[in-house]
């Protein structure tokens, strides 16, 4: 992922840019883009929390579970051992689930911003366009 970030994803090379219609889209610079990387690496973040919690889960229970072999009163307190661990696992899963959706939640309202701002950028390309226009037929009267 560090390579896509510096590498500029969604920017189109000069090259190309000078090949394209001057009607066509330009690459958008974020100017929130630290904001939106932060919030992607929170979600990055939070998976990775998620995903050892119910490896944590996985492995107390595998342990609880292969140490009960008998019907006994030891056989019992492993299995409410067991409950409390799935129960306090679970929990923290879920909150951790509920930052990661909280997180998307907030990504994609950053993503919503980008909308608008395009639509500036089209707006401001075709006001300078015509003043380029304007100064170029100047500089050819005189």
């Amino acid at each position: 992922m560090g390579d896509r970030e510096e590498q500029g994803e969604g920017h189109v090379a000069s090259s190309e840019r000078e090949d394209s219609n001057p009607e066509a889209e330009t690459p958008i610079a974020f100017n929130n883009q630290n904001e939106i990387l932060r919030a992607i690496e929170v979600v990055e973040r939070d998976s990775l929390a998620i995903a050892q919690s119910f490896t944590s889960l996985f492995a107390s229970l595998r342990l609880a579970l292969s140490q009960s072999t008998t019907a006994s009163l030891h056989h019992i307190q492993c299995f409410t051992d067991a409950t409390g661990r799935l129960q306090e696992s679970v929990l923290d899963a879920a909150t951790k689930g509920n930052r990661y959706i909280n997180s998307c939640l907030r990504l994609n309202e950053e993503m919503k911003n980008i909308d608008g701002l395009a639509s500036q950028l089209k707006i401001l390309r075709r006001h300078v366009d015509v003043m380029d226009s304007a100064v170029n037929k100047l500089l050819h009267i005189s």
